[in-house]
């Protein structure tokens, strides 16, 4: 399935493709302030609709995961790191993509916090 994504204002727009089989609750020290719910996909599943230069970047701790997010709204629609085997991801924030039924996705929750 095709979804489209942005953040509050739009400045940041995207198209993902797949399917959500379950989405990724984490309580690090950013995704809990956040609160996002993240799909993980392969990074060329995402086409950005607007210039990258829309986006701001925010890195922490060892500074592999880039959290991108809109400089006006301030709402973070997705990141970007390599996994383990080094194939380029992202973390789609599925509470900005339109016509998700959050309520109805499976959540597998991530003690982020314990990792150092």
């Amino acid at each position: 399935m095709k979804y489209q994504g942005s953040c509050h204002c739009g400045q940041i727009a995207f198209e993902v493709e797949g399917d959500i089989p379950e989405v990724m609750s984490c309580n690090c020290s950013m995704c809990q302030r956040k609160g996002t719910l993240m799909w993980f996909v392969p990074r060329d599943s995402i086409k950005l609709l607007t210039p990258p230069e829309n986006m701001s970047t925010y890195t922490f701790n060892k500074h592999v995961i880039q959290h991108r997010f809109c400089p006006t709204c301030g709402i973070h629609p997705f990141g970007e790191a390599p996994a383990p085997d080094g194939q380029q991801m992202a973390a789609i924030n599925v509470r900005c993509l339109e016509g998700v039924d959050i309520s109805a996705l499976k959540v597998k929750h991530y003690d982020g916090r314990d990792l150092h």
